[in-house]
């Protein structure tokens, strides 16, 4: 059973750390960004660029807006949970995500170093004050399109646009270097530089577990490749370890 395979294997890591992109939350109801049902499949990925907010900031905070809501508004599923409980026993050392939907944390995760920022805070493009999103989307309700600062600047959401540069990769890099084993989970592997972690951990002699619908560039490197949903597989693998231990 592929499931027992994958909890002996982080079982009996001494220092094990997972790597999540968007297929995790899709049973949280958020869509992926590059599968059969994605946002890019819809929109364009412009509307997410550093250029586009320059440009239009008006068109980019309709987009960001509604994309917030939809955040806002999802829970953890089984998966985060999972998760979090791998963490809570000691097995999963921190969590590398790619997501800016804050759901790792909202499960209980502890360490999570979020590379591409977060949807849960925004900040002025002009003198940098933090804002809770909740309070943007507050002026935006009240037609205050785009969302201003009292200084008169921009506010922005803090994630990562294209075009700019990821947060925290150093750190993560430092993780993966440490790491004996990571487990990657609902991400396509093709967005870079995030999908060098992975590489790293393999290329010093860790194993590479990779839990995801569709392939992957990096499957042929991979030690275990799992198709199944991953709401369902990772809880699975909480069980079998808490059998093991």
């Amino acid at each position: 059973m592929e499931c027992r395979k994958v909890a002996e294997l982080i079982a009996s890591s001494s220092y094990a750390i997972a790597f999540t992109g968007a297929g995790i939350s899709t049973a949280s109801g958020i869509p992926d960004f590059r599968g059969p049902q994605g946002i890019w499949k819809k929109y364009s990925p412009d509307l997410a660029s550093i250029e586009y907010l320059e440009k239009d900031p008006k068109g980019f905070w309709e987009f960001y807006s509604m994309r917030m809501r939809g955040l806002f508004n999802a829970e953890p599923n089984k998966a985060h949970y999972a998760l979090a409980e791998l963490e809570k026993m000691g097995l999963i050392k921190a969590v590398i995500t790619q997501n800016i939907d804050g759901l790792h944390q909202k499960a209980g995760s502890k360490n999570v170093i979020e590379i591409h920022g977060t949807m849960q805070r925004s900040y002025c493009s002009s003198c940098y004050r933090s804002y809770p999103s909740s309070e943007v989307l507050s002026k935006i309700d009240k037609g205050e399109l785009p969302p201003k600062c009292d200084c008169g600047g921009i506010i922005r959401p803090d994630v990562v646009l294209f075009g700019e540069p990821v947060k925290d990769f150093e750190y993560a890099r430092e993780i993966a270097f440490e790491a004996d084993l990571i487990i990657s989970i609902g991400s396509s592997l093709t967005v870079y530089p995030a999908n060098l972690i992975p590489e790293i951990v393999k290329h010093h002699n860790g194993k590479l577990i990779i839990v995801n619908m569709e392939e992957t560039p990096l499957d042929n490197i991979a030690d275990e490749i799992i198709r199944d949903p991953i709401e369902e597989f990772l809880p699975c693998v909480l069980d079998e370890i808490k059998r093991i231990l």
